[in-house]
């Protein structure tokens, strides 16, 4: 009720109780949302949809699951019409592809909005995703997902314009691999999501550039 703005006090409560013949709730102590998400995080993904206006006023939407754990990153498809069919598709998709690789699908998921998207999710999964409480701050219930949509604004989305056509998706495909693969993450400390390469060496430095240059890779020269 304080999420919706209303002040309820404690003898509004207690009325109300009383008028059910409730006894008063035990005491209950638990994690809190952060420490929850640490002790779950490996079976935990978050996905939310993020919006991409093209130079013809076109938008389109781009649907993405990142791993809590570490960070990694899978763009599920982009579309211009995200509905319930679609979206199903898609989770379907990467179900299968976790499945292929001998991976379990997350046990849990945490959405942005309790909308129709993610509810559609449910034909493929065996547990229903978990939607953000309904007038938070999404940074706050999601912030995993939200920080990724930070990043690849900055690093990618807002330096470029877009075209019609597969241009945005393979421009995000090329990003989500980097990001996964080479990009270092503070969180992580300093390493990318998905190791690579070898630690702690010396030698010659390649770079590698990508997105025709708007993004440098630096590894060690085989």
């Amino acid at each position: 009720m304080k999420k919706l703005g209303v002040t309820v006090s404690k003898g509004s409560v207690a009325n109300v109780l009383r008028r059910h013949l409730l006894p008063p709730a035990l005491r209950r102590a638990g994690p809190t949302w952060a420490e929850f998400l640490r002790a779950q995080a490996k079976g935990i993904v978050a996905t939310d949809f993020f919006t991409v206006d093209t130079v013809l006023l076109r938008r389109y939407y781009v649907l993405y699951v990142i791993e809590v754990e570490r960070r990694v990153v899978h763009l599920l498809g982009v579309t211009t019409n995200p509905n319930g069919p679609w979206v199903t598709q898609v989770a379907r998709n990467f179900c299968a592809d976790l499945q292929d690789a001998g991976r379990r699908c997350a046990s849990s998921f945490v959405t942005a909005t309790p909308s129709s998207p993610p509810a559609s999710m449910r034909s493929s999964r065996r547990s229903a995703p978990r939607p953000s409480l309904p007038r938070c701050v999404p940074r706050n219930a999601n912030a995993f997902a939200e920080r990724w949509v930070c990043t690849v604004r900055e690093d990618c989305l807002t330096t470029c314009s877009w075209s019609p056509g597969g241009h945005l998706e393979r421009v995000l495909a090329e990003y989500v691999a980097h990001y996964n693969r080479g990009r270092p993450h503070r969180s992580l400390d300093l390493t990318p999501p998905r190791l690579t390469g070898l630690t702690g060496s010396t030698g010659a430095i390649r770079r590698r550039d990508l997105l025709g240059g708007l993004i440098h890779e630096y590894e060690l020269a085989a």
